[in-house]
């Protein structure tokens, strides 16, 4: 009989899938964070080697402002390693502008799919990568984004208007609800974001009108950004 996984996977193998891993070398809460000691591998080859594994991405290309970064990421012939411009490396610098330097710099090859992977993400594996692109993919979808459920509802949180005064974030009585009684919400956990590489160049976002969620949990949406995150 034959294997169901296998056929999922010859299905998807003539698309061709960039991993993009930026890793700046700028990094205020852990200084060189991207290639900090985690569980014994710099943290970036966590994410390497899960992009490595993935049964659907065909090139990886680490993008980064650092040499020292661009060295250690270099575990594996397949991976791509590329030099970011000084101006693409600020605290202020969005993700759009480094997707698309990498895909103008590789401009000979053409590209189905772009699958966003970043370094402080360790826990994300090739599997959550390829069940979120199968799950895409099964979809009508043209991007995809990881989420976890949020810890506190943003619904029941308060501004300041102009008068000193609190005011609910969306009106004055959902902070008063019952969280059950509110609907459920979600944050970006950072871990993967997937788009159709088309629809990418064209709307330059990576939320389309037609992004689908790929639920996480909570304990591997661990994002590291600080000293804290690393010892949890």
């Amino acid at each position: 009989m034959e294997n169901p996984a296998s056929k999922t996977i010859s299905r998807y193998t003539a698309l061709r899938i960039i991993a993009i891993i930026p890793a700046r070398g700028g990094s205020k809460g852990i200084p060189k964070k991207n290639i900090i000691d985690f569980r014994g591998k710099p943290l970036i080859q966590w994410t390497i080697e899960a992009g490595l594994k993935s049964k659907y991405i065909t090139d990886i290309v680490v993008s980064s402002d650092d040499d020292k970064i661009l060295e250690k990421a270099k575990i594996d012939k397949r991976v791509i390693t590329l030099k970011r411009p000084k101006e693409l490396a600020e605290d202020s610098t969005r993700t759009v502008p480094v997707l698309t330097h990498v895909l103008n710099s590789i401009s000979d090859k053409i590209f189905d799919y772009l699958i966003l992977i970043q370094p402080t993400s360790p826990l994300r594996t090739s599997v959550e990568i390829d069940k979120s692109f199968e799950k895409l993919i099964a979809s009508d979808g043209t991007s995809l984004i990881s989420v976890c459920s949020t810890d506190h509802h943003p619904y029941k949180t308060f501004r300041i208007n102009k008068n000193n005064f609190l005011e609910g974030i969306i009106n004055n009585e959902f902070p008063l609800y019952p969280r059950q009684e509110l609907p459920m919400t979600f944050r970006s956990n950072g871990a993967i974001y997937i788009v159709k590489v088309s629809e990418f160049l064209k709307s330059k976002t990576l939320l389309t009108d037609r992004t689908v969620p790929f639920e996480m949990s909570q304990e591997m949406s661990l994002d590291i950004d600080t000293y804290s995150d690393l010892k949890k």
